[in-house]
């Protein structure tokens, strides 16, 4: 709709159809179409090579004319990963390798985006391509090949220096934070390598690469991040959430003891609501997690939170039998500490139904008739 039949030609790859009408003499080969699209632009985009060809001997073809948003056939090539077409106007004079389109995307951003690797080789050599060049949302070449998951990409970017592995998008991502999300550990090893990479970048909630792979349970790559000297194991979200406060709240025994190990790690530091780890791993039930805690000397096992609810409390609370048994082996826990609103731990697990829980607590507890 709208376009000539040279165009119609080009887009499809009818070379004999193209050949036949570009011996017209009244022919214009730069006519565009309602997108402001000319014949090469379409093949470009398809991967015609022998069209793009045809088209690249005539001297009046305007090889670097961009469309409405701005799209050169470069662009077009390149985010198709069109190697060959990429290959035949790179080699033309007049086409500008580095001209952004609308959203500010160069064709060296389009193709690391798309993973095409061949095509990111030959614009890297060119001298007037800037391998960290950003769109308009701040995006870079490798914050999208690492997104991806395009590790030959990033490899190449990474070669460059002037390419700053730091780079965030809109929400405060790196590309570490990008590789950490994938899992994707040859990649945020690959990250590691750059010494000028910042290990504790967060994004904007304040969670670093570590407190996301804390939170996951992934302790290879809590590993992996730790190898750095420069990783701070301890560093807090906005909220108060560390790393290590994250993988007992979820019971990952391997992380917690990974991050145990630390010396830089706090075990008892709490959220902005007073929370600590010992607690989360006890309103989960997680009692592996609540042994480990326990064996620290500077874990206070009875600390309440913001509403005076302490671990033994939570555990009751929901009937986890296993974790407070371990935390009533504790003579610093008092098994009748109440809550903000005067409730024990007897009584919150007598309020939900917890039978065993009652039993136990009922050996531990000065009055049955202590109430809120």
């Amino acid at each position: 709709m709208g376009n000539t039949p040279l165009g119609w030609a080009a887009q499809n790859g009818h070379e004999r159809v193209v050949e036949l009408l570009l011996d017209r003499e009244d022919i214009d080969p730069n006519k565009t179409d309602e997108e402001e699209r000319a014949p090469l632009s379409w093949a470009a985009e398809k991967g015609h090579e022998g069209v793009v060809e045809i088209l690249l001997r005539r001297d009046d073809v305007d090889t670097d004319e961009p469309d409405i948003w701005s799209r050169t056939p470069l662009l077009l090539a390149a985010r198709g990963g069109h190697e060959g077409v990429v290959k035949m106007l790179l080699e033309r004079e007049e086409v500008s390798p580095d001209m952004s389109d609308h959203c500010g995307q160069t064709p060296l951003l389009v193709a690391a985006e798309g993973g095409h690797e061949g095509i990111v080789k030959m614009l890297l050599e060119r001298e007037d391509v800037n391998p960290d060049k950003s769109d308009y949302s701040g995006l870079t070449p490798l914050w999208l090949a690492a997104r991806n998951g395009h590790k030959g990409v990033a490899k190449m970017l990474l070669g460059r220096d002037e390419v700053d592995p730091n780079t965030v998008d809109e929400n405060g991502e790196t590309p570490l934070w990008c590789g950490v999300w994938d899992r994707d550990e040859v990649l945020v090893k690959m990250l590691l390598r750059r010494n000028d990479l910042n290990p504790n970048s967060s994004q904007r909630n304040g969670q670093t690469p570590l407190w996301m792979a804390a939170f996951d349970g992934l302790e290879v790559m809590v590993t992996i991040l730790l190898g750095r000297g420069d990783t701070n194991p301890d560093k807090s979200d906005e909220w108060g959430q560390t790393p290590l406060s994250c993988a007992a709240e979820n019971g990952h025994e391997e992380v917690v003891e990974i991050l145990l190990g630390q010396d830089k790690v706090s075990p008892d530091k709490p959220n902005i609501d007073g929370v600590t780890p010992l607690w989360w791993a006890a309103r989960g039930g997680h009692a592996a997690v609540v042994k480990m805690l326990l064996e620290r000397d500077d874990v206070n096992p009875d600390t309440p939170q913001k509403h005076g609810q302490t671990p033994l409390y939570c555990a009751a609370r929901y009937g986890h039998e296993e974790v407070v048994r371990i935390l009533l082996s504790r003579e610093d826990v008092n098994p009748n500490k109440p809550d903000k609103h005067g409730q024990t731990p007897l009584s919150r697990a007598a309020r939900n139904g917890h039978i065993r829980v009652v039993a136990l607590l009922q050996h531990y507890t000065t009055s049955p008739h202590i109430a809120n």
